[in-house]
């Protein structure tokens, strides 16, 4: 998986074809989450998911942190990647490649202002049992992890990617005025944009969209 674009928080079917049509890879649809202020219903999500045709797939952003609920999950949506936002143990990140090793497992790594150590031990930890990282920012003025629209240090990024052995997907904060320089600055493998994306009546911005991904892509042909 290289110089891939994703595009999260889809709300509907219409929104998905437009992201779709504008040149996104994949789509995430954030379900069952802490808030519980999902975007879609699960049924609509999965609805949508069935109608993907490679290469282009929907994606389950998930906080749950059980492998066979998060397993059955994914079944239920019939999904071939899940984006694992929640505190996961080790050893359930085994267990669920154990369970679905067809799955395309996104492990998130929550970048804050100190714990870059935390976080490269963790890649240390958890790479055998992982597809991709997925870097995003910390808000501590609400404890989101996720979804933040906030940046964060792209050295951080940048240096998970030299010690992972396992591609990464950079998020967090990223928008069509952005991205080109964060993936040079970074060089990941992917990235992904939610909040950046939006307009006023928080649906995806068709304009944004279509930018967003001619930048990341202009930007991906540039560092090769």
């Amino acid at each position: 998986m290289n110089k891939l674009v994703q595009v999260a928080g889809c709300i509907d079917a219409a929104e998905a074809d437009m992201i779709i049509g504008e040149g996104a890879d994949w789509i995430g649809f954030g379900l069952r989450l802490p808030s519980g202020k999902d975007d879609i219903s699960e049924q609509d999500a999965a609805a949508i998911i069935k109608g993907f045709e490679p290469p282009h797939a929907g994606v389950l952003i998930s906080y749950l942190t059980d492998a066979q609920e998060v397993s059955d999950f994914c079944t239920q949506l019939g999904v071939v990647a899940v984006q694992l936002h929640g505190d996961v143990a080790t050893d359930q990140l085994r267990l669920l490649k154990e369970l679905r090793p067809e799955l395309f497992v996104l492990k998130s790594l929550v970048v804050k202002a100190d714990n870059a150590e935390e976080l490269l031990q963790l890649v240390d930890d958890t790479h055998p049992f992982v597809d991709m990282y997925i870097t995003d920012t910390f808000d501590p003025k609400t404890g989101a992890k996720g979804a933040t629209g906030l940046t964060h240090d792209w050295s951080i990024s940048a240096e998970l990617v030299r010690r992972s052995p396992k591609p990464l997907m950079m998020a967090g904060g990223l928008n069509p005025e952005n991205v080109g320089d964060a993936i040079r600055a970074v060089r990941p493998a992917a990235v992904d944009a939610h909040t950046g994306l939006e307009g006023p009546d928080g649906r995806k911005d068709r304009a944004k969209v279509a930018k967003f991904v001619a930048e990341a892509r202009r930007a991906f042909d540039d560092i090769g």
